[in-house]
Order: structure tokens, then C-alpha cells, then sequence
């Protein structure tokens, strides 16, 4: 699973693609991480912020509440941040497909 609930807190191991056109979930990467695609380029930590937004946008989670557990400087990425209603609704719509 690409999500971990514990505490009130969801961890989400994130495959990350920065300079795409736009920022949008794609597919499961793998088993364990979902795909994001960032339009900010993997330069001096310009795609970070632009993840942290994109969370913290969908999700309806304020930018600071978004923290990075582990991969900042990687593809892969895990980032912690509090559970929402959006997000279970995310996580369930994503179950079905």
C-alpha cells in the first residue's frame, strides 16, 4: 500500500516526476508508492515546494503541516501529514480503480 494511517497522521510514499506539464496523481508506482507528476523542475528544491502545494492543496492540510519523513533529495519520497476527509476519499477512490 502507498499509505500508512497511524495516529491521526497519514504517511504517503510518493514517486515523484518533476518538469511534467502539470501537477496530477497518476498511477500506483510499483507496489508501495504512487506516482505524482510535479511541473516544477528538480532544481534547488523547486519541485519539493511545488509537491508540499500540490499535497497541501488536494488534501485541504496547510503547507506547513506537509513534512517530508525521508527522500528529499530522492524520487522517491515519504511525506506525513494530517488525515483528512479528502484524503480517505482519495484513498478509497484509489482502492477502486
Amino acid at each position: 500500500m502507498f499509505y500508512e494511517i497511524r495516529d491521526g497522521k497519514v504517511s504517503l510514499r510518493i514517486k515523484a516526476q518533476p518538469a511534467a506539464s502539470r501537477n496530477e496523481f497518476c498511477e500506483i508506482y510499483g507496489e508501495d508508492a504512487i506516482k505524482i507528476r510535479i511541473k516544477a523542475p528538480a532544481v534547488e528544491g523547486a519541485a519539493n515546494k511545488e509537491l508540499v502545494k500540490f499535497l497541501s492543496k488536494s488534501f485541504k492540510v496547510s503547507k506547513s503541516e506537509v513534512v517530508f519523513k525521508s527522500g528529499q533529495n530522492s524520487k522517491i519520497k515519504i511525506v506525513e501529514f494530517p488525515l483528512t476527509e479528502q484524503f480517505e476519499r482519495f484513498a478509497e477512490q484509489m482502492r477502486k480503480e
